[in-house]
């Protein structure tokens, strides 16, 4: 039997999609990877069903730097709710335990979140992707079940409140600027912890990934509208170059001779390399015509070696 042909064209590049709240970022990956006829795509770090914003979705060879927006720092607008605590500390779970929390007062909140700054540790919620013995941890949750977590260091760059309204159950919208694998609904709930009344995250929307700010991001709906009847490629013009999930490398420009033993996967010597880096840092290796090949490590002497290459080139 003959190989079953590949469902979809072959599209390169970055879609920085805006998620909307109520599906998960796969069920959004998928709508984007239908919208675009793509036949590989993945996303670049999971939002909760309740969770909006900018979520880059990698197409194709763009996948495979994909690491550099997972390892990216991210920027958070959220709600706290306090004087309640939820099963998955967000809005979707079940109410666990109700206080009357309105004698807390935004200068409580203001003194509590200095703890929360700078270098902390989290131990991840129950209601997240990590894995424990190749489970994802909600699942388990979702079947009652508890394993025990190792807290984690992580670090808040920033944590502000931009607003407070009092009440039984008081609000605080916050804003939060993090390290990858930070947990906002654990910071909710150790703040509420902390003041003594319990805390839920109600709202939770990601404005920044990376290099990517929400600004620059499409809705599904909006893609949905342009492409209409047309083909597919009508939406191309969304999708940002192969490297700009690794933007923040310093770009190392290439002769053509140097660039063909480089796609034989060979290091190559450049004095460039002297100037933008040192032994073991990582680079993005162009042609002089402007064609990406990837990924090189500048080794010694001079020299940079592939270790990640777009294939086809």
């Amino acid at each position: 039997m003959g190989r079953r042909p590949k469902w979809g064209r072959p599209v390169h590049g970055v879609l920085l999609l805006n998620k909307p709240a109520g599906i998960t970022a796969n069920d959004a990956l998928q709508k984007a990877k239908r919208l675009f006829f793509a036949n590989r795509a993945g996303h670049t770090g999971a939002l909760d069903p309740l969770a909006t914003g900018v979520l880059p979705i990698c197409f194709g060879e763009a996948t495979k730097f994909s690491q550099y927006l997972l390892d990216a720092d991210k920027r958070y607008r959220s709600t706290f709710v306090f004087g309640m605590t939820t099963a998955s500390g967000d809005a979707d779970g079940d109410v666990l335990e109700t206080k009357d929390a309105s004698g807390l007062t935004e200068k409580a909140v203001l003194k509590a979140m200095e703890a929360f700054r700078g270098h902390i540790k989290q131990v991840p919620s129950m209601y997240s992707a990590l894995k424990h013995k190749g489970q994802p941890l909600y699942k388990l949750a979702r079947q009652g079940l508890e394993v025990e977590r190792e807290a984690r260091e992580v670090e808040i760059f920033e944590f502000e409140l931009l607003s407070f309204t009092p009440g039984p159950q008081p609000r605080a919208e916050v804003e939060v600027h993090c390290s990858k694998g930070t947990y906002i609904r654990s910071i909710a709930e150790d703040l509420g912890q902390a003041l003594g009344v319990g805390a839920y995250v109600e709202v939770l929307h990601r404005s920044a990934a990376g290099p990517f700010d929400e600004a620059d991001s499409v809705t599904l709906d909006e893609l949905t509208e342009e492409r209409g009847e047309d083909r597919a490629e009508v939406l191309d013009h969304h999708l940002l170059p192969m490297d700009s999930p690794a933007s923040s490398l310093p770009k190392l420009v290439l002769p053509d001779d140097s660039g063909y033993y480089v796609r034989q996967g060979q290091s190559v010597m450049d004095l460039q390399v002297y100037r933008i880096g040192a032994e073991g840092d990582m680079v993005r290796l162009f042609l002089e015509n402007g064609d990406f090949l990837g990924v090189g490590e500048i080794t010694d002497e001079g020299c940079v070696a592939p270790r990640r290459l777009v294939s086809g080139t």
